[in-house]
């Protein structure tokens, strides 16, 4: 099978269980692109997501980084309409059913419960990345260490990304 009807076949699939956004699936992700298909390192993955959290925009910027990589403008596209398409048809379906629910209880309840499903994958997925992308014990205590001060202080996250990138440039992580 073509690398490219490939990228598109299993990133569109993807995208139906993406409840959350691309981050809620980046363990799965990271399987698929670094150990299954080895498209790309765990270092170009962690560059990746870096650049994509730090530019403005979707989330899913990495999977459009991970198909530039594989094949240049055509695989970031392929890759970005492929993340895209399926998620946006579902949601659009969906929220047509949504809005024709008349009990207001019974829509508040299937909001309340997307919520909670999304948070969960998202932080499910933090948790996954950190343990796979977390080598030694400096990157575990950074991001335990960045975990308490964001849940317990009013600290802005760029305070975070200066004390990482500091502990990265003196070679601590």
């Amino acid at each position: 099978m073509s690398i490219l009807l490939s990228l598109f076949l299993k990133l569109s699939a993807f995208s139906l269980v993406a409840f959350g956004g691309v981050n809620a699936l980046l363990p799965v992700l990271f399987n698929l692109a670094v150990n299954q298909e080895h498209w790309i390192d765990v270092q170009t993955f962690s560059d990746y997501f870096a650049i994509a959290q730090a530019a403005p925009g979707p989330n899913f910027m990495t999977v459009t980084l991970i198909g530039w990589h594989i094949h240049g403008v055509l695989g970031a596209l392929l890759a970005t309409f492929a993340i895209a398409w399926p998620s946006s048809i579902l949601i659009y379906f969906l929220q047509r059913f949504i809005m024709g629910i008349k009990n207001p209880m019974s829509k508040q309840m299937i909001q309340y419960s997307a919520a909670a499903l999304a948070i969960g994958l998202v932080l499910s997925s933090a948790w996954e990345i950190s343990l796979q992308i977390n080598h030694g014990l400096t990157a575990h205590l950074l991001t335990l260490g960045t975990i308490a001060i964001t849940c317990f202080t009013r600290w802005h996250p760029l305070y975070l990304i200066v004390i990482g990138g500091a502990f990265g440039a003196l070679g601590f992580i």
